[in-house]
């Protein structure tokens, strides 16, 4: 298995154990960190969806990724589009994810993005959930 395939696995393990997990295992932001989206995303003609923007988070304990989704229509139905390492040192830093969508699960035209800064913090002999940041935005989906 690639590293994206497997670090997307991992992000999503990690939001399904923190919906299960107890109040304690979130964080909400501190008004010094972010996420944006661009107001620009793309796609190709094999699928593959490019998602932007900036973050700024404060140093962590463990390490903390950059995830995002897009979904159109039908907002029950969101794509996971990579994740990136995020480096928490308080100052604003630049995003990029890609990933690819099934075949025509989407199309040239308004979608909508959500991304998320979330650390995956040591506890144990396991590693908990905690969001730094939550931002979305509605998007202008293009050909690349």
């Amino acid at each position: 298995m690639s590293v994206r395939p497997a670090l997307a696995v991992a992000l999503g393990a990690a939001a399904l154990l923190c919906a299960l997990a107890a109040p304690a295992a979130t964080a909400t932001a501190a008004p010094s960190e972010n996420v944006t989206v661009d107001a620009v995303a793309t796609i190709e003609e094999d699928g593959t969806v490019t998602l932007s923007g900036t973050y700024r988070c404060l140093p962590a304990t463990g390490p903390v990724f950059v995830s995002s989704s897009i979904d159109q229509d039908d907002s029950r139905v969101k794509y996971g589009i990579g994740g990136t390492r995020a480096r928490c040192d308080g100052t604003r830093h630049h995003w990029t994810n890609s990933g690819q969508v099934p075949d025509d699960a989407l199309r040239v035209g308004p979608a909508h993005v959500e991304a998320t800064v979330m650390e995956l913090r040591p506890s144990g002999i396991a590693f908990l959930p905690v969001f730094h940041a939550r931002g979305e935005r509605d998007v202008r989906l293009v050909e690349d």
